[in-house]
């Protein structure tokens, strides 16, 4: 086709182009075609954040997450309505600066809006394990008073115990003697753990007040010379509350949450095996990426030395814990807690592996190592390892 037929060809369409920039809605066509340039560009920016979405094993999350980041690209014609239970955290600098200048307590609550690149990832990374576990950045659509997962839950048919506690005893309890017929050194290990949300958004900082429970139970089930009782079981209530907060650390790492609680934990046995006591505690919620970080430090509460089953147990298990989780692309975590007393130099470290299995189900190795893997032996160097099945992990929460 020669050159004077292809102007002849193109010629009505570029008239019409012409005439309808010349045309009084000119801006909007303008906005238009600039917009789509600019929509090239943001998607690809999107897409560096929605990566982080895909990571998510939760359909419902990882919807919302897509949801936050693709909208703030391409808006609707009208405003979509504001997320009822979103829930913005304590801005902890702004907080402090507010409070010297005004002289008084003044809560900030981070008002930072969804904007291009870095902080679009921000808004994938808020539907973390450690977001939805404590409703750090919106609350649960079940409110209050329904029952939420709170610590792991599973069942560990083989638990294998390579230096069983034979000899039972405290500063104050009387000596107990087992023998390898009456505790085997295998048995079954399980844990349950709920909590529930008593108030949601308190004060001005939008903290929530929570109550928790956990049992855990060992289970001499193969032992068939004394009727396979159960060992030991440890009862753990708690009242807490956390208080969502946004501050950068080292290493591109971010507080998510400050909390205190307050928790009893016994056995529920008659002396002299009884063992029990009662803590108040403060934690916080970190975060680098795929590794989430929670140390704890508590307080006993002092008891008479009449009613103490247990008194060298800070000795055993130390003033605080650390908890830390990895998560893998394939769904894969490997977590661990850790407690030191360095004073005394006795501690104790656990690990635990999940991989999935089936749907929500997950198989579970945890290992342990030092004292205090239960109540009636705190004082009491363990070296265990068991393999089973998990119900729910952080990352199923």
């Amino acid at each position: 086709m020669r050159k004077s037929a292809i102007v002849r060809f193109f010629r009505p369409f570029l008239t019409a182009i012409m005439t309808t920039l010349k045309h009084p809605f000119r801006k909007t066509t303008y906005r238009l075609l600039g917009g789509l340039a600019l929509g090239s560009s943001s998607l690809a920016v999107a897409n560096d954040a929605a990566l982080q979405c895909t990571l998510l094993n939760n359909n419902a999350a990882r919807l919302a997450c897509f949801d936050t980041v693709y909208a703030t690209h391409f808006p609707p014609a009208a405003p979509l309505p504001a997320a009822q239970n979103a829930k913005p955290a304590l801005d902890l600098v702004q907080t402090v600066n507010s409070s010297i200048e005004n002289k008084e307590a003044t809560p900030v609550l981070s008002t930072a809006q969804v904007v291009p690149s870095p902080t679009l990832a921000a808004a994938a990374e808020a539907y973390t394990p450690l977001s939805k576990l404590f409703d750090l950045d919106q609350n649960d659509p079940g409110g209050i008073l329904t029952v939420r997962a709170h610590h792991p839950m599973y069942l560990l048919p083989g638990w294998f115990n390579s230096n069983p506690n034979y000899r039972m005893q405290s500063p104050t309890q009387a000596l107990v003697t087992n023998t390898p017929d009456e505790q085997k050194k295998i048995e079954a290990k399980m844990q349950i753990s709920f909590k529930t949300k008593i108030a949601q958004d308190l004060f001005k900082t939008r903290a929530d007040l929570w109550f928790g429970y956990t049992q855990q139970a060992h289970w001499q089930v193969y032992n068939g010379f004394t009727s396979a009782p159960f060992r030991n079981t440890d009862y753990a209530p708690e009242i807490f509350l956390t208080q969502p907060v946004k501050a950068d650390l080292p290493g591109d790492g971010r507080l998510r949450m400050l909390g205190v609680g307050a928790i009893h934990q016994s056995n529920g046995k008659s002396d002299p095996l009884s063992r029990s006591w009662n803590r108040i505690y403060g934690m916080a919620g970190m975060e680098w990426g795929k590794l989430t970080v929670m140390p704890r430090v508590w307080w006993r509460i002092p008891e008479k030395a009449s009613d103490d089953n247990n008194p060298d147990i800070n000795r055993y298990l130390g003033y605080g814990d650390v908890r830390l989780q990895y998560r893998f692309d394939n769904s894969q975590t490997l977590g661990s807690t850790l407690r030191l007393n360095p004073k005394s130099g006795k501690g104790s470290m656990q690990l635990d592996y999940t991989f999935p299995v089936a749907g929500k189900l997950k198989g579970y190795v945890q290992g342990f190592y030092g004292y205090g893997e239960s109540l009636l032996d705190y004082n009491h160097k363990h070296r265990s390892i068991g393999i089973g099945l998990m119900m729910n992990d952080w990352d199923g929460f």
